[in-house]
C-alpha cells in the first residue's frame, strides 16, 4: 500500500505513466484566474429580461388567491407567472415528486416561492413583486422534528390514498429500519458497552456562484436553459415533465460553476421560471438569485438527532451497534428518501460489525428543505459512531487508534449489509496520521487545553443505482479527432470546480500519446454530449474515467492496426508515445501521433469512438439494498491537534493531518485540494456554520455577513497524506476524493477536545458557550463525588 505526503513529494511516481500521476495545470485554470471564464451571469442576451421572485412570509399557510393585474400594470413588466401555470408535480427522487416550481395551493416555509415577474430590469421585477397581492391563511408551523414527528395533523404534505396504505402518517417523509445479525445476541457477549444521544445541527454549501439560470425559446420551439447545476441531465427531464415539452426540444448547458457542494444537484424553481417566462414572452430570460435567497433554497446538511449503542469485547472488538436517528427534513423531499438509507447503510466500514441495526426515520417540517451536502447522510452518523468509538477505547483502556486497528475490516470483503469492498487502505491511513501527527509521543501527553484526536470514514466512488430506473449506462463518452492532431472529449459529466474536465483530459492523453494542451473537452451541454447523470455521490471521476478509458481503448486499437499495417509488422510492437507512434523493437521507426491520425482515417474512415459505464450489481438482498452500494469505496482517517480556551470556550484547531485512500492519484495536486477542502468544510461545520431559524421559521441570518464560515486566517495547517490502493475497478485504480475526507475531520476535533480537557462534546455546533457548558457539568460532577483523602484528580478529570 502506497501513501506519499503531497507537501513533500519532488517527482511524483510514475508507475509506468506519461500523464496520469503527476501534477498537471486544470483545463479551465487560466481561464478562471483571469477572468475568462464565462459563469451563467455571465451570459447577456439581446432582449434580455430579468427575473425577481415573490417569496412567502408565512412558514405554513394555504394560498386563498393571488391578483397579479396590478403587476402587470406596470411598465416594464413583460411577464407574470404564478404556481396554477405550472401544476405538475417534480423530485430529484421520482418516487417523491412533491415539489412544484411556484406554490400552487399551500406554502411551506418562509421564503417558499409564490409568484415570478420578467421585467426589464431588476429593479423594475422588484417593484412589480410588491404590487402582487396574496391572501394566506396561515396554518400551524411545525419547527422541532420531535413536534412533526408525533403530529399528524397539519400535515406538511397531504398524502394520498397509495401513501395511507403504506402506513406512511402525519409528516413523517421516510422511515428505515434494518437490522443485521442478531444484535441483541452481540450485545449480551459485550464486556463493556457505550450508550449515549449525539445531535447535528443544520449547515449549508456557501459557495461563492448563487443560483442563476438563463432561458432562450426559440421561434422553431427549442428551449435552451443555461444553469448554474450540477445535474443537467436530470434539469432537462424535470423540465420536460413540468413545462410537458418533449426532452428531444429542452437544451441544458452548464457554464462554468463557481462552487455547488450538493447545493445545485435538485432542480429548482429558477429554472423552471425562466424557461416559463421565455416561452410566454419570447424574450431571452435570466434569474439570479441573491444570497438570501441560496439560504432559503437550502438543500443543506440534514440535522439529526442520534442515539447510538455499542458493545465490545474486553480486547475492543466491537460487538453490536444499535442507532436510532430522527431527521429533520425541511419543507420537502429533495434526495431525502436516499438519505434516511445513508444515515444508517454508508456506517458499515472501515470496521467490521458483527451486528448492526439502525432505525431512521425523516420528518417534514416548515424549514428550508434540506438535501445533499457534501458527505451526503452519512456526515452525521460518522461524528456520533466515532465520538462514541472513543468512548468506548476510554471505557476499555484501550488507545483509540488501536481500538480501530483492531476492528479494520480488510479489504476483498463484505460489510454486514452487503456492501462489497474492494481496495482497502485504511489501515495504512492510520499508519500515515499516526506517524505524521506523532501521536505515541503526543497523545494524553500535551499540557492541558491541548489535545490530539483522531477518526475514520468510508465514503462511496459512484452509486450503484441511478436516480431513475433504468439499464443505461451511466456515464458515456464520445471522442472525436481531427486531422489537426486536436482531440475532443464530448461528456455530460458536470466539472463542479473538482476537475472532472481536467480528468478526462488527462486520461485522452495518457491513453492516445498526447500532449494535453492537444485535448479539449465539451461537457455538461444536453445537445452535445452522451448522457451523463450528474456531479453527485463522488461518481464522476470512476464513472467518467473509466468510460473515457473504454472510447479511447476502442480508438486506440484503430490507430494501432491502421499504423501495423502501413510498417507491415504486428500490432503489438506499435507504441503512442508523447506525441509519438514508434516500433517498440525498432525505435528510429517513429512517426507524429497526427500522422498516425491520418493513417487511420484512411484505413478506417472519419475517426471517432464511444465510451461507456455501467456498474456491476452490488448491494444486499433485501429492500434497500442496493441504496449505499458503490462499486468502490474510499477511506480517510484524520488526527486533529486542538487548544482548547477553558477561560472563553474557544477551540483552535492547530493542524490537521488527512490520510486519505483515493485508489490512485490521477492528479495528486487536484487530490490533495479535494483532500484539503474537505477538511476544511468539515472543520467549519464544527466550530462556525449553523443554518439556525428562529422559533416564527425564518432564517437567523441569510448572508456571509451573519453566517460563519473560516476566512483563510481562521483555517488550520492541513497535511494532505495520500494513500493509494489502486482499485481493481477504478480508472488506473482510482477511486473518489471529494466527500469522503470531509467525514472524519468532525470527530476527530470532539476527540481532541477530550483529550486536552477532559469533555465529551456530543451536540454540534462547538460553539464557546457549549464547550463552557460542558467544563461547567463536569466540574460539577467531579465536586459532586467526594475524592477519597489525600487523592488527586487528574488535570484532564
Amino acid at each position: 500500500m502506497a501513501a506519499r505526503d503531497i507537501h513533500g513529494v519532488g517527482a511524483p511516481w510514475k508507475d509506468g505513466f506519461r500523464i496520469i500521476g503527476s501534477a498537471h495545470r486544470k483545463i479551465d485554470g487560466l481561464a478562471k484566474a483571469t477572468g475568462q471564464a464565462v459563469y451563467a451571469d455571465d451570459i447577456v442576451l439581446p432582449g434580455m429580461l430579468h427575473v425577481k421572485f415573490l417569496r412567502s412570509p408565512h412558514a405554513h399557510a394555504k394560498l386563498r388567491a393571488i391578483d397579479t393585474s396590478k403587476a402587470e400594470a406596470l411598465e416594464g413588466v413583460l411577464g407574470v407567472v404564478v404556481g396554477s401555470e405550472m401544476p405538475i408535480k417534480y423530485g430529484v427522487i421520482p418516487w417523491t415528486p412533491d415539489e412544484n416550481a411556484l406554490a400552487v395551493d399551500k406554502v411551506r416555509f418562509i421564503g417558499d416561492e409564490v409568484a415570478a415577474v420578467a421585467a426589464v430590469d431588476e429593479d423594475t421585477a422588484n417593484a412589480a413583486i410588491r404590487l402582487i397581492e396574496v391572501d394566506y391563511e396561515p396554518l400551524q408551523a411545525l419547527l422541532d422534528p420531535n413536534e412533526a414527528l408525533v403530529t399528524p395533523e397539519p400535515q406538511i404534505h397531504e398524502q394520498d390514498a397509495a401513501a395511507r396504505a403504506k402506513k406512511h402518517r402525519g409528516n413523517v417523509s421516510k422511515h428505515v429500519a434494518l437490522s443485521f445479525g442478531d444484535v441483541e445476541a452481540g450485545f449480551a457477549a459485550a464486556d463493556a458497552i457505550v450508550e449515549g444521544d449525539y445531535a447535528f445541527h443544520g449547515t449549508t454549501h456557501t459557495p461563492i456562484e448563487p443560483h442563476c439560470a438563463v432561458a432562450q425559446y426559440s421561434p422553431d420551439g427549442v428551449l435552451t436553459v443555461w444553469s448554474s447545476t450540477q445535474i443537467t441531465h436530470y434539469v432537462q427531464r424535470a423540465l420536460a415533465r413540468v413545462l410537458e415539452l418533449p426532452e428531444s426540444r429542452i437544451r441544458v448547458i452548464q457554464p462554468c460553476l463557481g462552487g455547488a457542494f450538493g447545493g445545485k444537484s435538485d432542480p429548482f424553481a429558477l429554472e423552471f421560471v425562466v424557461a416559463k417566462l421565455a416561452m410566454k414572452t419570447g424574450r431571452p430570460v435570466k434569474c439570479l438569485w441573491t444570497r438570501e435567497e441560496v439560504f432559503y433554497a437550502h438543500r443543506g446538511r440534514h440535522p439529526m438527532q442520534m442515539h447510538y449503542r455499542t458493545g465490545a469485547t474486553k480486547d475492543g472488538r466491537v460487538t453490536a451497534v444499535d442507532a436510532k436517528i430522527l431527521i429533520d427534513g425541511g419543507s420537502y423531499s429533495s434526495f431525502g428518501l436516499v438519505t434516511t438509507y445513508y444515515s444508517g447503510q454508508l456506517l458499515t466500514g472501515p470496521y467490521d460489525f458483527p451486528t448492526y441495526r439502525f432505525d431512521s426515520t425523516r420528518v417534514f417540517t416548515n424549514k428550508p428543505p434540506c438535501g445533499p451536502k457534501r458527505g451526503h447522510g452519512s456526515v452525521q452518523p460518522r461524528f456520533a459512531f466515532e465520538v462514541q468509538f472513543d468512548q468506548l477505547a476510554t471505557k476499555l483502556g484501550i488507545d483509540p487508534i488501536e481500538i480501530r486497528r483492531k476492528n479494520f475490516q480488510g479489504e476483498s470483503t463484505q460489510t454486514v449489509n452487503g456492501q462489497r469492498i474492494t481496495s482497502n487502505g485504511f489501515a495504512t491511513c492510520l499508519d500515515e496520521v499516526e506517524r505524521a501527527s506523532r501521536w505515541k509521543e503526543r497523545h494524553g501527553q500535551l499540557p492541558y487545553g491541548r489535545g490530539l484526536g483522531v477518526a475514520g470514514s468510508m465514503y462511496i466512488s459512484g452509486t450503484n443505482y441511478p436516480v431513475y430506473p433504468n439499464d443505461l449506462p451511466q456515464a458515456g463518452i464520445q471522442i472525436k479527432v481531427d486531422r489537426s492532431g486536436l482531440v475532443t472529449v464530448f461528456t455530460g459529466g458536470n466539472d463542479i470546480g473538482q476537475g472532472s474536465n481536467s480528468v478526462a483530459r488527462y486520461i485522452v492523453a495518457e491513453e492516445l500519446g498526447l500532449d494535453p494542451s492537444d485535448v479539449r473537452v465539451v461537457a455538461a451541454d444536453t445537445d452535445l454530449c452522451p448522457v451523463d447523470l450528474g456531479a453527485y455521490s463522488s461518481r464522476v471521476t470512476f464513472m467518467v474515467g473509466n468510460a473515457t478509458i473504454d472510447a479511447c481503448r476502442k480508438l486506440r486499437k484503430q490507430i494501432v492496426q491502421a499504423v501495423a499495417a502501413d510498417w507491415k509488422i504486428e500490432p503489438e510492437r506499435v507504441h503512442m508515445g508523447l506525441g509519438e507512434v514508434f516500433d517498440r523493437d525498432e525505435r528510429s521507426r517513429c512517426i507524429s501521433t497526427r500522422a498516425a491520425f491520418h493513417l487511420a482515417e484512411a484505413r478506417f474512415d472519419t475517426l471517432g469512438a464511444t465510451g461507456a459505464y455501467n456498474t456491476p450489481e452490488l448491494g444486499g438482498d433485501y429492500r434497500g439494498g442496493t441504496i449505499g452500494a458503490s462499486p468502490a469505496y474510499s477511506f480517510t482517517a484524520h488526527v486533529v491537534e486542538a487548544d482548547v480556551d477553558v477561560e472563553t470556550g474557544r477551540i483552535t484547531v492547530q493542524d490537521c493531518w488527512i490520510a486519505h485512500d483515493c485508489g490512485r492519484a490521477l492528479n495528486p495536486m487536484l487530490v490533495a485540494g479535494q483532500i484539503e477542502g474537505s477538511a476544511y468544510m468539515g472543520i467549519a461545520e464544527a466550530l462556525m456554520e449553523n443554518h439556525e431559524l428562529n422559533r416564527f421559521g425564518l432564517h437567523a441570518g441569510p448572508s456571509l455577513l451573519d453566517y460563519r464560515i473560516p476566512t483563510s486566517v481562521d483555517t488550520p495547517e492541513l497535511h494532505a497524506l495520500i494513500v493509494e490502493s489502486l482499485d481493481p475497478e477504478g480508472p488506473y485504480g482510482a477511486k473518489e476524493a471529494g466527500e469522503g475526507p470531509l467525514h472524519p475531520s468532525i470527530p476527530a476535533i470532539a476527540n481532541a477536545v477530550f483529550d486536552a480537557v477532559g469533555i465529551w462534546l456530543t451536540h454540534l455546533p462547538f460553539t464557546p458557550a457549549n464547550v463552557l457548558a460542558a467544563l461547567a457539568a463536569k466540574d460539577a460532577d467531579i465536586a459532586a463525588v467526594r475524592a477519597p483523602k489525600g487523592a488527586a484528580l487528574s488535570p484532564r478529570g
